[in-house]
């Protein structure tokens, strides 16, 4: 039990907080049809972590998480450039932002020697959750992914009404006088916050993972948004939980004499639930939950 709460209860703990928040703008991002903007700003916070401790020479959690940030923000500013100057559409524009973005970050990585203080290529994809454990107290990123998913819980329960109403109909609210671009501007910021938070934990693909497939999932089992959000905070809580037991407890199980990379098996395990999602969508009848 103590080598339970040591080691494998604060990673756990970090993994589902990701999840949570993740999935709660996650759902909004699904609906909004901008989906591919959680893709995108769970890659581009690489270049952002990486200048910023190029410019400090410190690799504490405030400088990454301000330069990640920042990157987030000049990401979301240059994809809205490039859809109007170009006429592109903004999920090309994203596509085109993000490669751009993480393939800086990976040169400067390879360039620069920041690879040897912990920021290398293998981190930023699959983060570093098997390292978070409790030595003399929480990690760090415990309390920063708790006051996170505070935050963006308490956010959307503010603008719960007119973001849902300018989400499945933008052009009514704003007859109605709902703001909808600063709602959209602050659904981009709740994203990169999310991603931001999430990636120096468990890197940018299980970021990917934790943003859509819980929304995707419930999307395709609920009839109604509540019900949505309720049941993919569920899925995203459940895969995070199972996936982390699932990777360091799994092979000692079978007698192997290793673990799986915790993140790796959390987005495995996200994509069977939406798989399973899709399955029992496609054998239910129309209109039934």
């Amino acid at each position: 039990m103590d080598e339970f709460l040591l080691f494998s209860l604060p990673p756990l703990l970090i993994a589902a907080l990701a999840a949570i928040a993740c999935a709660l703008p996650g759902n909004f991002l699904l609906l909004s049809r901008r989906a591919m903007l959680g893709d995108a700003m769970s890659h581009v916070v690489l270049p952002g972590i990486v200048a910023a401790f190029l410019l400090t020479g410190s690799a504490s959690g405030a400088v990454m998480g301000a330069g990640a940030l920042a990157a987030a923000a000049a990401s979301a500013l240059l994809i809205e450039a490039v859809t109007r100057r170009s006429g592109m559409e903004p999920g090309a524009a994203m596509a085109v932002v993000f490669t751009a973005m993480f393939a800086l970050g990976v040169v400067l990585l390879e360039t620069t020697g920041t690879a040897g203080v912990h920021l290398d290529v293998e981190h930023a994809l699959y983060g570093n959750l098997e390292s978070l454990i409790w030595l003399g107290g929480p990690p760090p990123e415990l309390l920063r992914l708790a006051l996170v998913a505070a935050g963006l819980a308490l956010a959307l329960r503010l603008v719960w009404r007119p973001l849902t109403l300018a989400t499945f109909d933008p052009v009514f609210a704003q007859t109605q006088g709902v703001p909808v671009a600063l709602l959209r501007a602050g659904l981009t910021g709740a994203t990169a916050l999310a991603a931001v938070a999430a990636f120096q934990a468990v890197g940018s693909i299980l970021t990917i993972a934790m943003l859509i497939c819980p929304a995707a999932a419930a999307r395709l089992l609920t009839r109604s948004l509540p019900a949505q959000l309720a049941v993919s905070l569920g899925l995203a809580i459940g895969a995070a939980v199972l996936g982390t037991v699932l990777a360091g407890y799994a092979p000692l199980w079978l007698g192997l004499p290793f673990t799986l990379s915790a993140a790796g098996m959390i987005a495995t395990v996200s994509g069977l639930m939406l798989a399973t999602a899709a399955l029992i969508a496609s054998h239910r009848a129309p209109g039934t939950l």
